[in-house]
């Protein structure tokens, strides 16, 4: 049978998600967990590979096991007893055998936080990047709204990213302020390398006048990264949700 999680993290001291020979990640510590509770090695399938440092409040990630003894409804307390107290399981439930975490998604939400103000907040140095400086926040809403929509996004991934096509769906793309917060939300059916943060580095050079709002759409047709604003930290960001 399959099971499938929904689980949060603070990525601080991680890796990633993904299993590495070099650092600690969310996986493995979950594979860890699953393993002392059901006594056989056990690999976890993460929906999203979130990258060292990034967040999640709705990460999800299926397993496979012979026998279920523990009741479906105490399974995360189960599994939360073995974990390290910076990831917690929310949610567990039986899918299809044949079910894909990753790619059986139909929408992944992620939101990009900044603290914007003179001086730094450290109850928010996790969870957010710091910005004391002056930014059009009028500018960068109407910059956002050129993501919406089915793009080639080769001008917002990583160098050397390796899939089969570039082209993603946003279905959503906004900046709100709620001072002394700035939020950047992003829904869509598929994200690239660090594609999320990469428009948030970008949304930042446009309030910082850097790059105009109106060049937005100049900037995903040319396909050009060198275009486009910096990748924005890792600490800002945090996966919301998957939806299948």
């Amino acid at each position: 049978m399959q099971i499938l999680l929904t689980l949060a993290y603070d990525g601080t001291n991680y890796g990633g998600w993904q299993r590495q020979k070099n650092a600690v990640t969310v996986q493995q510590r979950l594979e860890e967990a699953l393993e002392s509770i059901f006594g056989d090695p056990i690999r976890a399938a993460g929906a999203s590979r979130t990258d060292a440092g990034v967040h999640a409040l709705g990460q999800r990630a299926s397993f496979f096991i012979e026998e279920n003894r523990i009741p479906m409804g105490k399974l995360p307390i189960v599994i939360n007893s073995y974990l390290p107290s910076d990831i917690a399981v929310s949610c567990a439930q039986q899918v299809p055998d044949a079910f894909n975490p990753r790619f059986d998604a139909k929408e992944k939400t992620y939101e990009y936080r900044i603290w914007y103000a003179k001086f730094p907040n450290p109850l928010q140095r996790i969870t957010s990047l710091f910005h004391p400086y002056e930014l059009d926040v009028g500018e960068m809403k109407k910059a956002a709204s050129a993501f919406v929509g089915e793009h080639d996004f080769s001008a917002f991934c990583s160098a050397g990213t390796l899939v089969k096509s570039r082209v993603r769906k946003v279905f959503e793309c906004r900046v709100d302020e709620a001072a002394p917060i700035l939020t950047f939300t992003v829904r869509g059916d598929g994200f690239l390398y660090n594609m999320v943060r990469i428009i948030a580095g970008t949304l930042l050079y446009v309030g910082q006048g850097k790059i105009k709002a109106e060049d937005a759409p100049y900037i995903i047709e040319s396909r050009n990264r060198a275009l486009a604003g910096k990748t924005a930290p890792p600490q800002g960001l945090t996966l919301l949700e998957i939806k299948y």
